[in-house]
């Protein structure tokens, strides 16, 4: 098993950070470039793969009350992820990403992976900012 945890600091209230990192609809705007996800009836999701082409049956679940999503694929169980959204004071949060790859045989290079979540988070981040410039 291969197993990857980025954390980064976020300059907003949790509950916005959340709000952005949970909606469905605006996922694709912070996950890595070349994964789109569609939803279907809750808690299904379909995440398709630019590099490989493929769309892979998986799940998606936001806990509100503990600002946290998990996700995993849905079948075979050889990838599952969370993130997880604390505050930190000052209207600042914390957001953490966690990725577990069951399978060694299909885990990417860590510092492949490494990098994409650091892009992530730093794309998270900004459309936080964004969310934020657009409500005030």
């Amino acid at each position: 098993m291969s197993e990857h945890e980025r954390s980064r600091t976020v300059a907003a209230l949790p509950e916005e950070v959340f709000a952005q990192a949970g909606d469905v609809e605006q996922i694709d705007t912070w996950l890595p470039r070349e994964l789109h996800v569609h939803a279907e009836e809750p808690p299904a999701v379909t995440v398709h793969d630019d590099d490989t082409g493929r769309d892979a049956p998986a799940l998606l679940r936001a806990r509100r009350d503990q600002l946290r999503l998990e996700w995993g694929t849905r079948d075979d169980g050889r990838y599952a992820g969370w993130l997880q959204v604390e505050g930190i004071g000052g209207g600042a949060s914390a957001v953490t990403v966690h990725l577990s790859f069951l399978d060694e045989g299909h885990a990417p290079p860590d510092h492949e992976v490494t990098a994409a979540l650091d892009e992530s988070l730093d794309r998270l981040a900004e459309q936080v900012r964004l969310r934020a410039d657009r409500s005030g």
